[in-house]
């Protein structure tokens, strides 16, 4: 199979096995169908064969896949096996014009993509699983307004949130951008009176701080992109972030804050969720045991909501609750309303252009043939690495400072989008899905964790992304750093040979049983593949391109591997059995209705806490 490269094509039987290894035994199961209590008297072929242990266990595994069985999947196996074990370093050497093949420049980005494991024959073989997959025709069902999240019967548009040309999109019979409009606006007049001291708190006095209280989509967006643009932000007007429903975490936000010049944000689209309708609930307190007065709340706390009822009761008054909608995912809404925070924090013009960087992304990801789309480019490869070469995670190396939460973000992102294990049929898949997404700043990184990458046994794609001008521009700083980010795609593509690992040795005057014994620590591998990005400088409009250019790559793989790429029930279960659990800790009796260890550890903190 595709995670198998020690697999010749001679070794798979397509007809009998539909791309799986001969040797898998058969068997036969009953298919569960989705929605239906009953089961099906349908039986489909169930074959175990060599995968991800989790996904043998699958409860309705589908050996006989349409992807793996398909004739652009087997055609890539063919291909894998002839240049699986090809050397970039032979690449380079025989066509000095790799470069210029390789690389593409969209919306303020230059990629260089020509340090990866592919021939000319490669990206046109990738080209034609996309295809295959329908990706052109799901990318305008995505843009047109269509329910294509099938699982919670939703339209999936952020693309509408950052609509520039203010084309109508429909949903439901009815254009979504006058609403989209207006809450911008509603953000502009709001952002407007807080940075310009117009808004005050209960003493006549302007906001000093701002705390945005979310979790998930409603924390680490704004989080990266307030970070990301902090050479923006208003001096003198700080902007926190709460999210962990740990104590310490608003404990030690709230310590230094003047409550008469604090201004709450909270961002949940139901007002329910868990942590943040506790750490909502903290920081009222927190505000009442110092101003003593409920009717100053409405001037210390908006809401980024739908539930007008919870917030009124609150506290807040509903005409400074900001809407968005069922169609705007949580980690794809920074764009919305929960926004709000980046524009208090740089201004309603510079967050209007993060909108038009995204936008700039999203005419290009929708018009630019798939052989020239940078998103569609950088999803084909990761599917190259993840399924054709056994790739369990992907790495972000940002080569700026202020990027520092974008790999953070952007595991979110990936992870919760395509961490699935059955199609959008139902069905288990016989093939993997979504990477482990993981990375720091650049050069922390190479201090850290590059000796794996470099002479590890895991292949780790990486994309090495950095800014040709630096905000901070100190003598020397940002030429050292371009050197490292240049450096280390070289030293991944080539690494060291042992006849070089040896001269470079034996120049430094090691000879004899030393130099022996040293060389095989100094070889270097190499063929490890990178992505190079660069943007001019970090900005909201290259910013927003960059964020946009990630979505458009996970929707792309997620079309490829057939998965909903928008839900996320993965996360359901723990939230059950945590609502289940949260009366049993303050009850006298010990803990039995769990597995032994859930009891035991429930059962040894009371213990604990009872001293």
């Amino acid at each position: 199979m595709s995670d198998t490269p020690g697999l010749s094509p001679a070794a798979y039987d397509s007809k009998k096995w539909g791309g799986m290894p001969s040797s898998a035994p058969a068997f036969r199961r009953l298919r569960l169908i989705p929605g239906k209590t009953e089961i099906a008297k349908e039986v489909v072929e169930f074959r175990i064969f060599t995968v991800h242990p989790l996904m043998s266990n699958s409860f309705c595994l589908n050996a006989m896949s349409k992807l793996t069985d398909s004739p652009a999947w087997k055609a890539l196996l063919d291909h894998h096996a002839c240049i699986r074990d090809l050397h970039m370093r032979t690449l380079f050497a025989g066509n000095p014009g790799r470069f210029g093949m390789y690389s593409l420049e969209a919306c303020g980005i230059f990629l260089d993509y020509s340090k990866n494991r592919i021939t000319a024959e490669t990206m046109p073989l990738l080209t034609a699983l996309a295809r295959q997959a329908g990706l052109e025709e799901w990318r305008g069902r995505m843009f047109a307004g269509e329910r294509i999240n099938s699982t919670e019967h939703r339209a999936v548009l952020h693309v509408a949130l950052r609509n520039r040309a203010n084309r109508p999109i429909i949903v439901d019979g009815a254009d979504v951008m006058p609403k989209v409009n207006a809450v911008l606006g509603h953000m502009r007049e709001f952002s407007d009176a807080v940075r310009s001291g117009a808004w005050k708190g209960f003493d006549g006095r302007s906001i000093t701080d701002v705390v945005n209280i979310g979790i998930g989509g409603s924390d680490l967006g704004p989080v990266m992109v307030t970070e990301a643009l902090k050479p923006f932000a208003q001096p003198g007007l700080g902007v926190h972030f709460v999210s962990n429903v740990d104590g310490t975490h608003i404990a030690e936000t709230l310590k230094p804050l003047d409550p008469a010049r604090t201004l709450f944000i909270v961002a949940s689209k139901t007002f329910t969720t868990q942590e943040t309708v506790a750490n909502a609930g903290t920081a009222r307190q927190w505000f009442l045991d110092r101003v003593h007065d409920e009717a100053a709340i409405a001037r210390h706390f908006v809401a980024l909501s739908t539930n007008a009822p919870e917030v009124a009761k609150f506290g807040i008054d509903t005409r400074n609750m900001f809407e968005f909608w069922d169609w705007v995912g949580g980690r794809y809404s920074l764009w919305s309303a929960i926004g709000l925070s980046i524009a208090v924090a740089v201004g309603m013009d510079r967050f209007e252009e993060l909108l038009e960087g995204a936008f700039a992304m999203d005419e290009h990801f929708r018009t630019a043939p798939l052989e020239r789309n940078m998103p569609v480019i950088l999803a084909l490869l990761g599917v190259w690495y993840n399924n054709f070469f056994g790739a369990e995670t992907s790495a972000i190396l940002p080569y700026d400072q202020y990027l520092h939460r974008f790999p953070a973000y952007f595991q979110q992102g990936d992870m919760e989008s395509n961490g699935k294990s059955v199609d959008r049929a139902g069905l288990g898949v016989d093939y993997t899905t979504g990477p482990v997404i993981w990375g720091e700043p650049g050069t922390n990184g190479q201090h850290a964790f590059y000796q794996l990458i470099h002479q590890g046994t895991k292949l780790i794609p990486a994309d090495f992304i950095a800014p040709a001008e630096s905000h901070n521009p100190l003598p020397g700083h940002h030429a050292l750093l371009l050197s490292n980010f240049f450096a280390q795609t070289e030293a991944l593509m080539k690494g060291k040979t042992e006849d070089e690992a040896r001269s470079e040795l034996e120049q430094a005057g090691l000879s004899g049983r030393e130099l022996t014994d040293l060389v095989p620590h100094k070889v270097f591998a190499g063929n490890r593949p990178t992505n190079s990005l660069m943007v001019r400088k970090v900005t909201p409009h290259s910013l927003g391109a960059l964020i946009a250019l990630y979505e458009h790559k996970i929707f792309t793989q997620g079309i490829i591997w057939n998965i909903n790429s928008f839900d996320q029930w993965g996360v359901e279960l723990g939230k059950q059995l945590a609502r289940k659990i949260l009366p049993e800790l303050a009850s006298p009796d010990p803990a039995a209705s769990h597995d032994a260890s859930t009891n035991g550890m429930i059962n040894r903190w009371r213990a604990y806490a009872r001293g």
